[in-house]
């Protein structure tokens, strides 16, 4: 089992996403995805700042992936996407079914990301025939359907399996209106809030995340207890999603994990005093995503 280090999903400055990436070469990560997949206004990195990245984290022996939007809105996004997916040296993450069909219109091989919502055997089959020779499942996949997803034999799977779960987009800026702003002139307020925007209930309570036109989840998903069951399910790489603090020690975590330094009963307790918010682990189990029940086995043992 491998680990990756998923698209940067939040607004930071270049200088903070720059020592990120310089940090992040020397984690114990075998993948590293990079690119804006979340809003075209954000551009303290521009494409060739981006292609930068990648050759010095491919220079550090990683495997680097470039990420696609998600949420393709004008010309301009459609360009970008063009120059991404004909980069010629970089896999390239497709996060919408127009990348799918350049990348497949050009024959290159590709990551079916997990906002093409590939939940059942001929959707994957398609993605496969295509040119996919790994699909990232949606994070709303429960254990159960995707232990049973006939998975073809010459494509890995990857596993959203820790960060705030990407849940929705929107055409409309959340952050900006939390602001009282237009979207087409936003200040780039998500640049205030390195991890997310937390939406609140009357009581109180932690609900969601805003960030920007994307909807995330308040508490942290985190699958590192059920390591056994990610590998009994065919999960080849588990996607550790980035956050401003702590990330390095996070990444640890899970090498452990994976290398046997670590039991998986003792995870959540380390993982407690590094996350930003509460966990939960709920969409694995097949209960509402909230949920936290670190005890309850999702397959049989």
């Amino acid at each position: 089992m491998k680990l990756s280090l998923g698209p940067l999903l939040y607004y930071w400055s270049r200088d903070d996403t720059f020592a990120f990436y310089q940090a992040a070469a020397a984690w114990p990560v075998d993948s590293v995805y990079l690119g804006e997949t979340v809003c075209s206004r954000r551009h303290t990195l521009r494409l060739p700042d981006w292609f930068s990245l990648a050759d010095r984290l491919a220079a550090a022996g990683k495997e680097v992936v470039l990420s696609s939007q998600a949420l393709i809105e004008s010309e301009s996004d459609l360009k970008l996407l063009r120059k991404i997916a004909r980069n010629g040296k970089f896999l390239v993450e497709a996060n919408d079914f127009g990348a799918v069909r350049l990348l497949a219109e050009a024959g290159v091989p590709f990551v079916a990301g997990p906002t093409l919502n590939a939940y059942n055997p001929d959707t994957l089959a398609m993605l496969h025939e295509l040119g996919a020779v790994r699909w990232v499942p949606p994070v709303e996949m429960p254990a159960r359907m995707l232990a049973a997803m006939p998975v073809p034999a010459s494509m890995a799977t990857e596993f959203f399996a820790y960060g705030r779960l990407p849940l929705a987009f929107s055409a409309r800026c959340f952050t900006a209106r939390h602001y009282n702003l237009q979207k087409d002139d936003c200040q780039f307020k998500c640049l205030d809030h390195p991890d997310g925007l937390t939406l609140r209930t009357r009581e109180g309570a932690a609900f969601l995340t805003l960030n920007g036109i994307q909807t995330q989840s308040a508490r942290v998903y985190s699958l590192a207890h059920r390591i056994d069951e990610l590998r009994a399910a065919g999960v080849g790489l588990l996607r550790l999603s980035p956050q401003a603090q702590r990330m390095a020690q996070v990444v640890e975590v899970f090498h452990e994990l994976i290398t046997g330094g670590l039991a998986p009963a003792e995870a959540p307790a380390r993982l407690a005093r590094l996350m930003p918010g509460e966990p939960c682990d709920g969409y694995w189990l097949g209960q509402a995503g909230l949920d936290w029940q670190p005890e309850r086995a999702a397959l049989p043992s």
